[in-house]
């Protein structure tokens, strides 16, 4: 490909049409995102804590809640709590509540930890401020939690890549016409959530925001976390040593004859 590529000719390939015209269809592929640049953004702090933010993150933390008794509770003194919340963040007295942490099985097993109906006004007031700054950058091809995407829009994707590699249906499965031939790859980060690097999340965070009492409200959410992370360690530690020296034993040697067999091929 020639170098002196003009990148504002690409046909639009790149992914995100957000006020930038760019419906990632043109070569069905995605690139990265032309918008990521090092526009960098402070002052953003006495916006997260205005009145008007507050109040829309308080709506959109109790859609689909609102009969839940935590959150009936909580609009008993609905002005007060809101008002209280954000006096904390102003001086930086704010700390988060220690997670709930439960399994759900929807029918793969998760863990999850959710945080108090409070903190979570705070976690929908600080997306506000940051989503419109870091959707930007997304590439087209990401659907999770994401305006104007989701399942719908990603299995319409798949299904415009599906008719691409198959020449909308000229080409043939394997064993009869009804099948599409080509590569599907399902990959999944296990536990990705669990085990993501906060420094490097920040560090990624930083090169856009230079707000310090953002980066400081950022790492008040992360330490909670990361408290929580620090528990379930230790509940780990907790559970090995009370296993037996023979379940430890066969364990190590089940681990040993997996890592020898992937080393054989």
């Amino acid at each position: 490909m020639n170098s002196n590529w003009d990148l504002d000719r690409r046909l639009n390939v790149n992914g995100n049409n957000q006020g930038n015209n760019r419906n990632g269809s043109a070569l069905g592929i995605a690139l990265v995102s032309k918008t990521f640049n090092m526009k960098t953004y402070k002052n953003l702090y006495e916006e997260l804590i205005s009145k008007e933010n507050f109040s829309l993150a308080y709506r959109k933390a109790r859609k689909g809640k609102t009969k839940k008794d935590y959150v009936k509770e909580f609009k008993l003194n609905l002005s007060n709590n809101l008002s209280a919340l954000r006096a904390e963040l102003n001086f930086h007295s704010y700390n988060p509540k220690p997670l709930e942490t439960f399994i759900m099985r929807d029918p793969k097993t998760r863990k999850i930890s959710k945080s108090d109906f409070r903190d979570r006004i705070v976690h929908h007031a600080l997306v506000n401020i940051l989503e419109p700054i870091f959707d930007k950058i997304f590439i087209h091809d990401s659907y999770a939690n994401r305006k104007s995407k989701g399942t719908l829009k990603a299995l319409q994707r798949f299904d415009k890549f599906k008719r691409k590699i198959s020449r909308n249906g000229k080409v043939n499965g394997w064993f009869n016409n009804n099948q599409v031939k080509g590569y599907c790859l399902k990959a999944d980060i296990k536990h990705y959530f669990q085990t993501v690097d906060h420094e490097i999340l920040l560090k990624i965070i930083r090169m856009k925001i230079k707000d310090a009492r953002i980066i400081w409200l950022i790492k008040k959410i992360l330490g909670n976390f990361e408290r929580e992370r620090e528990r379930e360690r230790e509940r780990e530690r907790e559970t090995r040593n009370v296993e037996c020296p023979s379940a430890i034993s066969l364990r190590n040697s089940l681990q040993m004859f997996i890592l020898m067999s992937l080393i054989s091929l």
